[in-house]
């Protein structure tokens, strides 16, 4: 990989599986959107970005070298050979042949794991689009102020001590539902036991996930969503609608319960299940299998 600084942009060549499509509409982010040109804008880490591919280059407008360095290289999780883990997977079943190839540019983002937490609780039956808007209208009303990116104004998501000044009432008004008190709730217990959701990610899979549901309005498939995208548990397995007809129509019977796909899919793909569980959830959506 080949990475230089031109106007104000980072461009990289010679990437190979990375497509800003496959990575920013697989599920596990919310603050990324196309635009008419294709590319994609979106907040992380405090920033804002703009991302397109051309040819064989990927374009990050609107950052530097040393952003790159200290912020992107990670986010974006550039040090993964992700073709040595298609490989494997595709080796397992044609299915996963098939899907991988489907969604050969799907990169899974280092995420924030406090933005995760909350962003997860906010997509409890939810659609995307709400959940977006939801995530907008909590980091406009109480992140900081980012700045202005091609006329438009951008905000961070909000800190723990940013988003506890919040009431219930002024958080369900960002539109969050009936999960405003889970947003409240799980906000002030970060606050009270002084929590840093870093930590999460020394702790094993099963302890992880453990302690995620001890939050309010944190089920057993919003904490694998948060383990795998937030904490970086890359061995679990989260199963929604889309994974499970997915699952059910190639890998198990129709009557199996959520919790049995998901420990199939573990014992399946082992330490790859979160890998294996993006390319079937952006293969099953995209295509509509199983509706």
């Amino acid at each position: 990989m080949n990475v230089y600084e031109k106007d104000n942009r980072v461009i990289l060549e010679g990437v190979s599986d990375f497509d800003p499509k496959h990575i920013f509409e697989c599920g596990q982010c919310f603050r990324w959107h196309k635009q008419e040109d294709g590319s994609y804008t979106g907040v992380a880490k405090g920033k804002v970005i703009n991302v397109i591919r051309i040819d064989d280059k990927i374009y990050l407008d609107n950052t530097n070298l040393e952003e790159f360095n200290s912020i992107w290289y990670n986010y974006f999780d550039l040090g993964t050979n992700y073709t040595k883990i298609k490989n494997k997977l595709k080796n397992m079943d044609k299915y996963l042949d098939t899907a991988a190839d489907f969604g050969w540019g799907i990169r899974i983002l280092r995420q924030d794991e406090w933005e995760m937490l909350i962003s997860f609780i906010i997509s409890s039956n939810n659609r995307i689009p709400m959940i977006q808007k939801a995530i907008e209208n909590l980091s406009r009303k109480f992140g900081k102020y980012i700045g202005d990116y091609k006329g438009k104004d951008y905000y961070a998501f909000p800190t723990p001590e940013e988003l506890n000044k919040a009431t219930q009432e002024e958080i369900r008004a960002c539109q969050t539902g009936f999960r405003d008190k889970y947003i409240k709730s799980t906000t002030e217990s970060v606050i009270e036991n002084n929590k840093n959701m870093s930590e999460y990610t020394s702790l094993s899979t099963d302890e992880c996930i453990k302690e995620l549901t001890k939050f309010n309005g944190v089920g057993p498939k919003v904490a694998d969503c948060i383990a795998l995208f937030g904490m970086t548990k890359l061995d679990t397995f989260p199963v929604d609608v889309w994974v499970k007809r997915v699952m059910q129509e190639f890998y198990v019977n129709e009557d199996m319960s959520l919790p049995k796909i998901r420990i199939y899919a573990i014992d399946k793909f082992e330490d790859l299940s979160g890998y294996a569980q993006q390319y079937l959830f952006y293969y099953a959506r995209e295509l509509g299998i199983g509706r």
